[in-house]
């Protein structure tokens, strides 16, 4: 198995493999290599040179690797989501073991998968390919990423400032693309990329924006707060999961409150993932805003509101203000 930066260098090199399993969360890479692979290996004739595949056709992947190209030196040959590497599978499995030599000779062979179980068929291909397993990136590979692409338009920007991007829009690759293009183009060449063309322009995920919204919170500024809030509801972000959001972000800190009081470790009390754990010190400086006692009341407040919200007592944007303006005040 190898890492996704492997595999690009791989590709960049032209030194592309009979037989690959690309697999992970983070599409925007899996489809960029995807491509890249593609176009190394040239010219695609459907049905000729260029074969695509199914968990509804599967089946008929080995006979595609008996027919030859017709006019050409191999075949690509790409499955996607096959249901060959599920334990739970009702796709019948494919015998490849016989056909290794048969794919190294005359194909390229790739299976796209989102979920992977490390099955006969995984090792298989591991022994024999290819495996890469597209993890979700972690903020600072995310920045590295970013920090190269603003290099190559000769666009300035400071890591930290591409860190609070990060913060701000979550780590999806392709969300970071789009929003890092829209940052380059308004800063222009030899321009500088700063905090405040970020607040401006680019789109903050809804879970940074309530980060926001409790800082305004624990600084007792309740025209912000309150703005924020109208803000999400202005954006179509319905009420019900704002108070959802809401909810579990309390939940959080009063998590973080105890985990400290206890001294147990915040990422495991939180169920963090590895590319959250910027998330840490974040819970910890918003913890500070509040008592224990006074994060208790602000999430059996909000229990409260919901149930009421649904048989008609109140009407849940008015009790959701309510609540705000009194842990502002």
């Amino acid at each position: 198995m190898i890492k996704p930066e492997k595999l690009e260098r791989n590709v960049k090199q032209n030194q592309i493999d009979s037989l690959y399993l690309l697999y992970g969360e983070e599409t925007y890479l899996m489809e960029t290599n995807l491509k890249k692979i593609k176009k190394q290996f040239g010219e695609c004739i459907n049905g000729i040179n260029y074969i695509l595949l199914d968990e509804n056709n599967i089946q008929s992947l080995t006979s595609e690797i008996e027919m030859p190209a017709f006019g050409y030196e191999k075949k690509l040959i790409i499955i996607r989501n096959s249901g060959l590497f599920k334990k739970k599978t009702k796709t019948p499995q494919v015998d490849l073991e016989n056909y290794i030599d048969q794919i190294k000779e005359a194909c390229i062979v790739i299976f796209v998968e989102q979920e992977v179980d490390k099955n006969e068929l995984f090792k298989l291909i591991d022994e024999n390919g290819t495996v890469c397993n597209f993890e979700k990136l972690k903020p600072a590979d995310l920045v590295k990423r970013l920090k190269a692409i603003c290099n190559a338009y000769k666009v300035n920007v400071d890591a930290q400032v591409l860190t609070y991007l990060v913060e701000n829009i979550g780590i999806e690759m392709q969300v970071a693309i789009n929003e890092i293009r829209k940052l380059i183009e308004y800063a222009g060449e030899n321009g500088t990329i700063t905090k405040d063309s970020i607040d401006s322009l680019c789109i903050k995920q809804t879970e940074a924006v309530i980060f926001d919204l409790t800082d305004y919170l624990g600084n007792k500024n309740i025209e912000k707060a309150i703005s924020t809030l109208h803000n999400l509801i202005l954006n179509k972000e319905p009420v019900q999961r704002l108070l959802i959001l809401i909810y579990n972000h309390f939940k959080k800190l009063y998590f973080t409150k105890l985990s400290e009081k206890s001294n147990k470790n915040l990422a495991e009390s939180l169920g963090l993932k590895p590319n959250q754990m910027f998330l840490t010190s974040k819970y910890k400086k918003q913890s500070q805003y509040f008592e224990e006692n006074t994060l208790r009341k602000i999430l059996q407040e909000l229990t409260n509101l919901d149930a009421n919200s649904k048989v008609g007592k109140v009407e849940l944007q008015t009790g959701l203000e309510a609540i705000l303006c009194n842990y502002c005040s």
